[in-house]
């Protein structure tokens, strides 16, 4: 869908597409994907609903590789669905895909719209991988090297703890652990609020600015990986192109990844064992990650 505003100002809706973030949730069954997918060889599920916080949503689950090798790479997933949807239990297939390459996969729950509004949700991502740092080297990772990946709304959450850096400053994760960030299919740039769920999620908070990731762009970011598919019109690629071109202005370390024919759910779905061969996202991630 192409909107008439000029290139370089492109609307919310130019940005995201016509309805909202994806609930993916919503449109694949992902319990029985994850039910039915081949697992990955080499990883297992460690820990299940460990807390973070003290609210039901704040859990999380801990995939690692089977080798058991001490002082891995540790790596926090982060779902999508709008900010107001979504399960780490449906997200199995991701943890233990990133486990099989040998990375400790961190993959949380965290509170959702209505029970909160930004910053809260990210705050709860924050909290998750403070949680990670503290407890990694008890489950052969090594707190020293910690990654990001996330997925639509969970893209931005990682964005925003990668870039704006109060996040993991309040949650008290040390300066220079976090090594890298992913990002697949994120909204960056989306101002104004002009749908129900950005308005939910957003709308309330006092400085608009400050809830774009984009507006965090700095030389000092980690390596950062943003990933897109062309057929994306949930939300649009231009969300990629915005970040990197401001992540590239700044002097950032950015790569960029646009794969062909693949839509909204289809680059996270590319992180299964059944759905790998339509895109390389998992070699990406972890390419990128260990580079």
């Amino acid at each position: 869908m192409e909107f008439s505003k000029a290139p370089t100002q492109p609307s919310r809706r130019a940005l995201l597409g016509s309805g909202a973030v994806l609930t993916l949730s919503a449109c694949s069954p992902l319990t029985a994907l994850n039910t039915l997918m081949p697992a990955d060889a080499g990883s297992r599920l460690a820990a299940r609903d460990v807390a973070y916080g003290d609210d039901p949503r704040q859990r999380l689950d801990v995939y690692v590789p089977e080798s058991g090798a001490g002082n891995a790479p540790v790596m926090m997933f982060v779902y999508g669905g709008g900010w107001d949807n979504g399960s780490k239990a449906d997200y199995a297939f991701a943890g233990l895909a990133l486990a099989s390459r040998g990375f400790v996969t961190v993959v949380p729950d965290y509170r959702l719209v209505p029970q909160v509004r930004f910053p809260d949700f990210v705050d709860d991502c924050a909290q998750a991988l403070r949680w990670a740092q503290d407890h990694a080297g008890s489950l052969g990772g090594d707190p020293r090297r910690l990654h990001l990946s996330g997925h639509s709304a969970g893209a931005y959450n990682v964005m925003m703890l990668g870039l704006d850096g109060r996040f993991l400053r309040r949650a008290g994760v040390r300066a220079g652990s976090l090594r890298s960030v992913a990002g697949l299919a994120g909204p960056y740039d989306f101002l104004p609020f002009d749908d129900r769920r950005t308005r939910a999620a957003f709308e309330s908070y006092p400085r608009p600015a400050e809830t774009q990731p984009v507006t965090f762009a700095r030389r000092t970011a980690p390596r950062i990986l943003l990933a897109t598919g062309d057929a994306d019109t949930t939300v649009y690629p231009r969300n990629t192109e915005a970040l990197a071109r401001k992540l590239r202005t700044v002097g950032a370390t950015v790569s960029v990844k646009v794969y062909p024919g693949v839509g909204h759910p289809g680059i996270v779905l590319a992180l299964g064992r059944s759905f790998r061969g339509n895109a390389p996202v998992l070699d990406d991630i972890v390419r990128f990650a260990l580079g």
